[in-house]
């Protein structure tokens, strides 16, 4: 490890440990791209216990179908338990910039500064 890494690392420590505060919430956030799938077979569904016969598991065909793509943006103030994900087809700097107008004019209007 790089003294710049401890150093950066020191800071979002810092960061982490500061008291909570509503005017200033600690925000965070992170994307994920996530494959579609569609099922190409129906499951087969459980089946109740009855006293004759004992109960089936389901059962389920792992074959898929590629069905595209699409991103999500997840939102979390882990202090104030709050937490919103966001479903979108495609992740460019614009999506980011929309989602961030939205964390800002809509989810923490009230906030002065979001950490």
């Amino acid at each position: 490890m790089s003294s710049e890494f401890v150093s950066r690392m020191e800071d979002v420590l810092d960061l982490y440990s500061q008291p909570v505060d509503q005017k200033r919430p600690l925000v965070c956030f992170d994307e994920k791209l996530c494959q579609l799938i569609k099922n190409v077979n129906q499951p087969i569904l459980p089946k109740a216990k009855t006293q004759e016969k004992p109960g089936k598991v389901g059962k389920i065909d792992y074959e898929y179908e590629r069905n595209g793509t699409g991103n999500l943006f997840a939102f979390l103030a882990p202090y104030l338990g709050w937490r919103h994900i966001k479903v979108i087809h495609r992740s460019t700097v614009v999506d980011f910039a929309h989602c961030m107008k939205e964390l800002v004019d809509i989810h923490f209007r009230e906030a002065s500064f979001i950490n």
